[in-house]
């Protein structure tokens, strides 16, 4: 019997590029093995087969654009073999955040629509070109009969911001110097090495962050001391019940409730650049550091979650994350986003924001240090806290009543359960 395979469940995309192509004509595979890689605007997707069989055809082709159902390859199975429902996509971190965060849907002036029409490009394609302010009618596509896919757009943006200028120069654009080019083969041996594919596709998104938003970071140092006491006392017994409760976790659930005292910080400068988009939901994203760099799996409805709830979906999400296996849906819709580098060390950083958000927080190593409570030296853990925020929705002394909340809250773990 045959058995057709399509496309599941990809979560709210639509029209994706089929990147690579896993299996040949003949190949035996067996239900989960991966099948094709989607690209979607936050992740590289591996798509598994829903069934087992010898492969007799593929419908889809390396630059094809598919959709949910659509079909891609035709098994010759035994009637013992049924297909079953396809399963989700799993996916290779990409970013959203820090990485694949979109940015405020305000067109480009500069971009005509007459470009965009004589353009042979999907949909999120074209969005994608808009974003970064790029002519499609000046792009030229890689793709299958020509069509533009989005590596065409990133090689693009990457030509006409680091070709050579005059006298060696490599151009920053946006009116910045230009960097000089430098052989550096002269002075030794080098390698040029490919990025991986998550640094590719974040790489342009950060850069518009920067560019486009006024960075400001406030730094914060909150005493855990107590807290930390008791996050001991509950992973000691996590650790029987096979998840573990992290510092983090505490974190999310202090910002949900600084959020909810400070909304600004929660919200999104609107479109017309003169309003701000109240949120009336609390959906935390925290980088995840995998061997392909960091993706932001969010934590959905955190304000509904206790601490338990919120440390076993971290660790879940998180080992995902790792195995490559996040679906678009696991990394979007973020609110706040939190950075922590707490591992690995460090005193404070400047984490860039994720637009359409308009703060983040970054976290490093606590360290035990004598504070003053005016008659004594005693030996606090104290949490560096740094945040990073826009400054056209937040102003400095808004940023600082949010550390100093955030600071109170984790303080004395017992106004956590307020």
């Amino acid at each position: 019997m045959t058995i057709n395979v399509n496309v599941p469940d990809i979560g709210d995309f639509s029209e994706v590029p089929v990147v690579t192509v896993l299996v040949s004509v003949g190949d035996v595979i067996a239900v989960e093995d991966p099948i094709v890689e989607l690209e979607s605007d936050k992740a590289t997707m591996e798509v598994p087969s829903s069934a087992a069989g010898t492969v007799k055809e593929i419908k889809v082709s390396e630059g094809d654009m598919v959709s949910e159902g659509a079909l891609i390859l035709v098994l010759e199975g035994s009637a013992a073999e049924p297909a079953i429902e396809a399963a989700p996509a799993a996916a290779t971190p990409a970013p959203s955040a820090p990485v694949s965060a979109p940015a405020p849907a305000a067109p480009a002036p500069a971009v005509t629509d007459a470009g965009f029409g004589k353009a042979h490009a999907s949909p999120s394609v074209r969005a994608f070109a808009r974003q970064l302010e790029i002519d499609l009618s000046k792009v030229n596509g890689s793709g299958r009969k020509g069509r533009i896919l989005r590596e065409d757009i990133t090689a693009h943006l990457k030509a006409t911001t680091t070709a050579p200028a005059a006298g060696g120069a490599v151009s920053g654009g946006m009116g910045i110097p230009p960097i000089p080019a430098v052989d550096f083969s002269k002075f030794g041996p080098v390698e040029n090495i490919d990025m991986p594919r998550i640094k590719k596709l974040s790489g342009p998104a950060l850069h518009r962050s920067w560019l486009n938003i006024p960075h400001v970071t406030h730094n914060e140092e909150a005493d855990i001391t107590d807290l930390d006491g008791y996050r001991r006392e509950l992973d000691g017994i996590a650790k029987t019940e096979g998840y573990r409760v992290t510092l983090l976790s505490f974190v999310i659930k202090a910002s949900v409730s600084a959020l909810k005292t400070h909304w600004e910080v929660n919200s999104s400068i609107h479109p017309d650049g003169d309003k701000l988009v109240k949120k009336d939901f609390y959906n935390i994203g925290f980088a995840a550091d995998t061997p392909n760099g960091l993706v932001v799996p969010v934590i959905k409805d955190a304000d509904r979650k206790g601490i338990i709830e919120i440390s076993k979906e971290l660790g879940d999400l998180s080992a995902k994350a790792r195995e490559g296996k996040l679906k678009g849906d696991d990394m979007s819709g973020a609110t706040f986003t939190i950075s922590s580098l707490g591992g690995i060390g460090g005193t404070s950083f400047t984490p860039i924001v994720n637009a359409p958000e308009v703060a983040i927080l970054g976290l490093t190593r606590s360290k035990m240090a004598p504070v003053w409570t005016g008659e004594e030296f005693l030996p606090r853990n104290m949490q560096p806290l740094s945040l990073s925020y826009d400054h056209r929705a937040i102003d400095g002394a808004l940023a600082a009543r949010f550390c100093a909340t955030l600071k109170h809250l984790l303080g004395d773990v017992r106004r956590l359960m307020l």
